[in-house]
């Protein structure tokens, strides 16, 4: 303790015998001791709230990386779903069982390869063999008429 060897201590006591006396050098020992024992617990007590702060500190800290965590996760989930909407999109399917989607793209391009409109679920079923025979305007126009008006 602070580099003091025994032979240091007693020589410490013997002056404070000498200087103090033997009648006062008890009580001086006894509230020395009492001073250090009071010293030991505040400093204990300040310890113990360093660590009760230290533990709430790092309790943030971990609540706080989990919530970045799922948010993360959350955002990776929402634009996975995005880009498989956009691309089921893109591949004329709507989201729900893979279903095709009418556009005017489709429309043409099924009624030019002699598929029927209602095979697509677009326009009005026709008679079998007017669809096998049907025109790529007449399929255009009931595709027009399923798409709302552009507005400039």
């Amino acid at each position: 303790m602070f580099g003091i060897g025994l032979p240091e201590v007693a020589v410490i006591l013997v002056v404070a015998l000498l200087v103090l006396g033997p009648q006062r050098l008890p009580e001086i020992a006894r509230a020395l001791g009492k001073g250090l024992a009071e010293f030991r617990r505040l400093t204990s007590d300040v310890n113990r709230e360093i660590s009760t702060a230290r533990d709430i500190i790092e309790g943030e800290a971990r609540q706080h990386e989990r919530t970045r965590r799922e948010d993360e996760r959350r955002r990776q989930i929402a634009e996975a779903a995005e880009r498989a909407m956009a691309a089921r999109t893109a591949a004329g399917t709507d989201d729900v069982g893979g279903t095709a989607i009418a556009t005017p793209s489709t429309l043409t391009m099924t009624a030019g390869e002699g598929a029927a409109p209602e095979d697509v679920g677009a326009a009005p079923a026709l008679p079998s063999t007017a669809a096998a025979t049907a025109p790529t305007a007449t399929v255009a126009k009931a595709a027009s008429a399923v798409e709302p008006p552009e507005t400039a």
